[in-house]
């Protein structure tokens, strides 16, 4: 039987289900709140600071990244935890892979704005 979801309806749901997602990392995630409120700040400092449409668009594309990444890794916790409560190495690992990538979003963040505005 054909899927109900396609074209613009499939377009709609896809929109509600990433608010869905917005809404539920704002929520239950105090990282992703503290992320977006840098993110506030940072990105109209980006458009007055970038001396290129190209430097802007870095350094407005690091931030954002963070949050794409903080995002991922809220999703790789949520599973974890899904799969159960006891610990286990692997779900130990996975969640600290997670967090990892974060710090590195953050490291790249912070080397990139250091280098469109010091270099």
């Amino acid at each position: 039987m054909p899927s109900e979801r396609h074209g613009l309806k499939r377009v709609f749901l896809a929109t509600r289900y990433s608010w869905q997602g917005l809404r539920a990392a704002w929520r239950k995630e105090e990282a992703f709140r503290q992320e977006v409120v840098v993110a506030l700040i940072a990105l109209p400092v980006a458009w007055f600071l970038g001396d290129t449409g190209v430097e802007r668009a870095l350094l407005a594309a690091v931030v954002i990244n963070v949050l794409v990444i903080e995002l991922v890794n809220t999703a790789v916790e949520n599973v974890v935890d899904r799969i159960g409560p006891d610990p286990h190495k692997l779900s130990g690992r996975a969640k600290d892979v997670g967090s990892a990538a974060v710090f590195m979003a953050i490291v790249l963040a912070a080397v990139v704005w250091g280098l469109v505005l010091f270099a």
